[in-house]
């Protein structure tokens, strides 16, 4: 395969049609680039073993597309194409079953994909332009914040259809649930509030004024505090959500756009885009514990399960920074595709996979720790880049086993 690549490569090479020759060899190239990496990490993925009936699927949104990829992640092979609605943007897993959930935020639905079969299984209509999609824990409900109708939907998932919608303010980006599913909260970023919503009544509760232009929300696993992001305002608003109240600002660095918690709920890190920097929320305390220099335009993080590694998407620098918590420090970065922005952990953790917004294509990066130990090995590096379609924008990860 990879040398019929190669010859249609040398014949479009010597095409007379100047345009027709750019276009397509960009288009080539990174495809022979992807086999051949892929080739040589068929190679290093002998090693990993997989107990029978297992299955890793990450399903990235391709905005541009109207579609979602499917990629094994036992193999590192785009697997299926699934056609949903216009401009696919959010996507989350279910945590209790084998369910997937698509926001396309031109058509005003949402795609119910069925993940033993790959396939698109129910669509159900919100309101105008959603971007996000929030889960509880015990896999019944989801929130949906409809951005252009100032309300948010609740999704019974069980049953497949609209159990509530809710108003909330001015255009609310996302409304995230807690664990338990006892309440959400909606940023809403034209009117600077959030709105609190009880999770049983499915009614607002409360509605707080914070800082410019909320969105990001991240809930500490007791449900007892919410933190939400404002990029306007470089600040980040700790609420109390017990007693529904504003607790504090924090002040961070510059365009603070995603947020992303350790396991333990012990402590926040912020992903300040135009500072190129890091701040670290201390939740306890509700304090800054400190900031620091990441790569360029950091856009999003995840944490590895055991609290002690965080692995940042900088889109401005197109590469992976990993930061050691224990330690305080950036342990070395990774090479992406083009303006890397979703980021995912595989199942195993020895691998992360970036979205690669402007390429067209995810990278696949290993970074396997020392046997009995939380430091990275020193063999870490690009393994390869799996193509999906145009402008890719969110990846979530769904692993399981069937008989």
């Amino acid at each position: 395969m990879l040398l019929s690549w190669v010859a249609l490569y040398i014949q479009v090479l010597s095409s007379p049609h100047r345009q027709i020759k750019l276009k397509v060899t960009r288009k080539l190239f990174l495809v022979l680039l992807a086999t051949a990496l892929c080739l040589g990490a068929a190679c290093r993925r002998k090693g990993l073993t997989y107990p029978a009936g297992y299955h890793e699927f990450g399903y990235v949104t391709n905005g541009r597309s109207d579609t979602v990829s499917v990629l094994d992640l036992t193999t590192f092979q785009n697997i299926k194409t699934l056609k949903v609605g216009q401009n696919p943007t959010g996507v989350v897993v279910n945590p209790a079953k084998n369910e997937v959930y698509v926001v396309n935020t031109e058509s005003n639905n949402v795609s119910f994909i069925d993940a033993e079969k790959n396939e698109v299984v129910a669509t159900v209509g919100v309101h105008r332009a959603p971007y996000y999609i929030s889960v509880s824990d015990d896999g019944k409900r989801a929130y949906v914040a409809n951005s252009g109708s100032s309300n948010v939907s609740v999704l019974d998932l069980e049953q497949r259809k609209v159990a509530a919608t809710i108003p909330v303010g001015a255009a609310p980006g996302l409304a995230r649930v807690s664990q338990d599913g006892t309440v959400a909260v909606a940023s809403n970023r034209q009117d600077n509030t959030v709105s609190i919503i009880d999770g049983t009544k499915l009614s607002v509760r409360a509605t707080l004024p914070v800082c410019q232009a909320p969105e990001d929300i991240v809930i500490l696993p007791d449900a007892s505090k919410a933190f939400v992001a404002c990029s306007a305002s470089s600040q980040v608003a700790a609420i109390d959500l017990k007693n529904d109240r504003l607790l504090t600002l924090l002040d961070v660095g510059k365009t603070p756009v995603r947020m992303v918690m350790k396991p333990d709920g012990g402590e926040i890190f912020v992903c300040n885009f135009d500072s190129s920097s890091i701040s670290v929320i201390e939740t306890a305390a509700n304090e800054i514990g400190q900031t620091f220099l990441i790569g360029s335009n950091p856009a999003n993080a995840i944490v590895s399960t055991d609290n002690t590694t965080l692995y940042v998407s900088n889109l401005g620098s197109n590469t992976v920074s990993i930061y050691g918590i224990d330690i305080g420090r950036v342990l070395g970065s990774l090479p992406t595709g083009s303006r890397p922005d979703s980021i995912a952990l595989t199942g195993n953790e020895k691998f992360v996979i970036t979205v690669n917004t402007a390429s067209g294509d995810a990278a696949v990066l290993r970074i396997t720790k020392l046997p009995g130990s939380s430091k990275i090995s020193a063999d870490r590096a690009m393994v390869t880049m799996i193509p999906v379609g145009m402008q890719p924008n969110g990846i979530a990860v769904k692993a399981f086993t069937t008989k």
